[in-house]
């Protein structure tokens, strides 16, 4: 019987930065449904909800005919916001966590970590990396950096510049913040215990490799841009535009 892959878009209006940044529109639609139709061309997804606790959200994501499910306002991160709905879909075996505030996401993005755990049995969760072509990147800490073992396992995430650098050679990878969890791990995840490094670094996905969990990166193409601040809402819809008209000049 095939597994049911559910895609969980955790939503919330408040935003220390740019609050109710999901409504925020880009050539005529919000972030949210601009999310939400791409996650709709992903290969592997078998359902797609949007989960929120503002009644604001939820009436526009229902104008655009989405699924959407009220969730508790209580919660700390949105992996808890995902888990609530995974909690309430028993069906769903593998649960995948997709940024509400990146308009441009990828499909083929979504589908290759899913396959992560398609293809390994055992991972209990998977998420991506990209090798890092601006130079400016490697020092900035807002940037995930993420190093691999030869079986394409986690290592360690961390916001400064790893591997450490002798002689100009290195590669690095930013990491990029989409997971897929196995459902039974996802339920727990909010109960494992909180380490050190991701007290240190504030990086929640370290809790997994701090408890001995194995965490699958697999290599994209996708370069991550979400909408965090009014300035990057410019940027990304002066991009939307400029992928807009070259695909009118190809037509």
């Amino acid at each position: 019987m095939p597994q049911r892959i559910l895609g969980v878009i955790p939503a919330r209006f408040a935003s220390s930065r740019f609050p109710g940044k999901a409504l925020a529109t880009i050539a005529g639609k919000t972030i949210l449904q601009h999310v939400y139709e791409r996650c709709l061309s992903a290969r592997y997804l078998t359902g797609l909800v949007i989960a929120t606790d503002d009644s604001r959200i939820y009436d526009v994501a229902r104008s655009f005919r989405a699924s959407v499910r009220m969730t508790r306002s209580d919660h700390v991160s949105g992996t808890d916001r995902v888990a609530e709905v995974a909690s309430a879909d028993s069906s769903a075996s593998i649960i995948v966590n997709i940024q509400g505030d990146e308009p441009l996401i990828d499909p083929a993005a979504i589908d290759a970590a899913t396959l992560a755990l398609l293809d390994d049995i055992d991972a209990p969760m998977a998420t991506l990396k990209k090798k890092i072509e601006i130079p400016e990147e490697i020092r900035n800490a807002n940037v995930v950096k993420v190093v691999t073992n030869f079986q394409n396992d986690a290592i360690y995430f961390s916001r400064c510049p790893i591997p450490f650098d002798r002689g100009e050679s290195a590669v690095y990878w930013k990491h990029i913040g989409l997971y897929v969890y196995r459902r039974d791990f996802l339920l727990g995840y909010s109960a494992l215990p909180i380490g050190p490094l991701e007290q240190t670094e504030r990086l929640e996905q370290l809790r997994a490799l701090e408890n001995g969990y194995r965490i699958r990166v697999m290599e994209t193409e996708y370069e991550s841009l979400g909408v965090d601040t009014p300035e990057d809402l410019i940027t990304v819809s002066r991009l939307f535009e400029s992928i807009q008209s070259q695909s009118i000049e190809k037509a």
